[in-house]
């Protein structure tokens, strides 16, 4: 599970950069304010899974806990 919330947290970042590079191209400030607020959103949900995986030691112990 905490693979899967890995790739969607990138996806997310990536979508939001996608969205930003669109808004500049086409000069819609909505757009490219709403693709910095995804890359934020994805970049601090993937440091927060960097942190669980430091305090768990070992990220793959962690699925067969649950």
């Amino acid at each position: 599970m905490a693979d899967e919330d890995k790739v969607q947290n990138k996806a997310e970042e990536l979508k939001g950069q996608a969205k930003e590079k669109i808004g500049e191209a086409t000069g819609n400030e909505q757009w490219q304010a709403e693709g910095k607020a995804e890359q934020a959103k994805g970049n601090l949900k993937q440091a927060g899974e960097k942190v669980k995986d430091a305090l768990t030691g070992n990220k793959d112990d962690k699925k067969d806990q649950g």
